[in-house]
């Protein structure tokens, strides 16, 4: 799974790297984004891609309350386009989302050691996602899920799932405001192709999400 992440790159960085012509509304870097927090997304509009920011955890559109959101942080890739839940998404609503490394906790005798890890050759990259938007009442929600595959050989020394990073050159076919059919958006992923990872130890610090700060992602041996 992904269940944290770090985005620490500056908005001008961000905006120049995936070619944004508008600023962020609200921007702010952080060392511990946790589910349920707003984050930083890119979508096409039909007319040109746009930054802003989701409620991570989706609460489909048709969902009777906002709580299920807590449940769906991820999405599985093997079988989003075939869920209820994800389907139409698949299709039609499919998001970038920004981040420059993410957490994973390694079990070892017992104990879960928390790990930053990176792209090997770049800062910013970002994770497949999907959104969707929630009415109920006056309360409006744009929420998003983060869609997760089976951990390739560097990762599967940490956990079993991994999310999914989209190599540069397929970002914008990912979010390309052509309806796909969501078997073709399953095939568009399944063929992603992985760089290559490191990753380094950090301390429990992080694992509590009200600490962000740059201590969430010091090394310790």
């Amino acid at each position: 799974m992904c269940g944290r992440y770090t985005l620490l790159q500056d908005e001008l960085e961000i905006l120049e790297e995936f070619d944004i012509d508008e600023s962020i509304d609200s921007y702010q870097p952080s060392y511990n984004i946790a589910p349920g927090q707003n984050v930083l997304a890119i979508i096409h509009d039909g007319r040109k891609k746009r930054a802003g920011y989701l409620r991570w955890g989706l609460v489909p559109s048709w969902a009777k309350d906002e709580k299920i959101g807590y449940k769906m942080i991820n999405a599985r890739s093997e079988t989003a386009h075939e869920k209820p839940s994800f389907k139409k998404l698949m299709s039609q609503k499919r998001c970038l989302i920004v981040a420059d490394s993410f957490y994973e906790w390694k079990k070892a005798d017992g104990e879960k050691q928390p790990k930053r890890i990176q792209i090997k050759d770049r800062n910013l990259f970002t994770f497949a996602g999907l959104w969707d938007k929630w009415i109920q009442g006056d309360k409006v929600l744009f929420t998003c899920t983060i869609l997760t595959k089976e951990a390739n050989t560097f990762m599967q020394d940490i956990h079993h799932r991994m999310p999914i990073i989209l190599p540069k050159e397929k970002e914008n076919e990912w979010i390309s405001p052509i309806k796909l059919h969501p078997e073709q958006a399953h095939q568009f992923l399944h063929s992603v192709k992985m760089e290559e990872l490191k990753a380094y130890n950090v301390g429990s610090y992080v694992n509590a999400a009200i600490n962000n700060d740059e201590m969430c992602i010091q090394p310790i041996a």
